[in-house]
């Protein structure tokens, strides 16, 4: 670290260590009353990334940086680990973890890197490859996980022709129970067929969860556009048929599209 990151880092140290002293609204605060704003920091740095806003993305990395200094202040305040702690506990996982780098392990790929740092997991004691992965994590970036964890030991297709094959069958997994009138089978074969699309994502080296989430951007979008264009028009889109919705958005969606 450069003498001027050094001095950034420890200054924000400082004013961590004023605010905690003498800010009513800091002092108050436990890792239960912070855990909720962490998470919507993380959401909103995920929102740049998705954005590749890099201005957006600089701040919010700097929100993120205050919270585990202040997570850091308050378990040295409660005599559980000090910010050095964090730091040196990290620093010794990715030497640790990082042997084709720090020892005299080759590798050929980051794949095999990969691969090497899930067997070192289960020599730390880890129980099971995927034991790692939070179970509250959103459902969509679990299934992206737990796939790429799996893929770790060899639990993997060998093609992407195979995974779509997988897509066909459990879609018509979920015809057939939708057929019976199945409310639970219904529901378990849906969730089997985007497991499945998930997987596929993976093969196609696309980001599920982010990919998802532009098209829900876009929605947005053209629905608020489409809105819009109603009001223009002299009409209320909650008095307008299915069919003079569908030619708006038809046309808003030939304008953008690129978007």
């Amino acid at each position: 670290m450069d003498s001027k990151t050094g001095k950034a880092f420890l200054r924000l140290v400082d004013i961590m260590n004023d605010l905690r002293e003498k800010c009513p609204w800091d002092k108050k605060q436990t890792i239960q009353s912070l855990r909720q704003m962490t998470i919507e920091e993380t959401y909103e740095l995920a929102d740049a990334i998705t954005e590749e806003n890099w201005a957006d993305i600089k701040e919010e990395l700097g929100d993120l940086l205050l919270h585990i200094v202040f997570y850091a202040k308050i378990g040295k305040e409660q005599k559980q680990f000090e910010l050095d702690e964090v730091i040196n506990g990290i620093c010794e996982k990715l030497i640790a973890r990082h042997p084709h780098i720090y020892g005299d392990v080759k590798v050929e790929d980051a794949e095999e890197v990969k691969k090497n740092w899930e067997k070192l997991k289960l020599k730390e004691g880890k129980q099971s490859v995927i034991s790692g992965v939070p179970t509250s994590l959103p459902a969509t970036v679990k299934a992206m996980r737990l796939q790429e964890k799996a893929k770790q030991v060899g639990f993997e297709w060998d093609n992407k022709e195979q995974v779509w094959e997988k897509v066909e069958e459990e879609m018509e997994e979920l015809k057939m129970a939708i057929k019976d009138g199945n409310p639970a089978k219904t529901e378990e074969e849906f969730g089997d067929l985007i497991f499945s699309l998930i997987n596929y994502a993976r093969f196609l080296q696309v980001d599920a969860e982010n990919a998802l989430e532009k098209t829900n951007k876009k929605f947005i979008h053209r629905f608020t556009q489409m809105e819009q264009q109603a009001l223009q028009s002299g009409k209320d889109l909650r008095n307008m048929t299915l069919e003079e919705m569908d030619a708006i958005w038809n046309t808003i969606k030939k304008q953008h599209s690129g978007q």
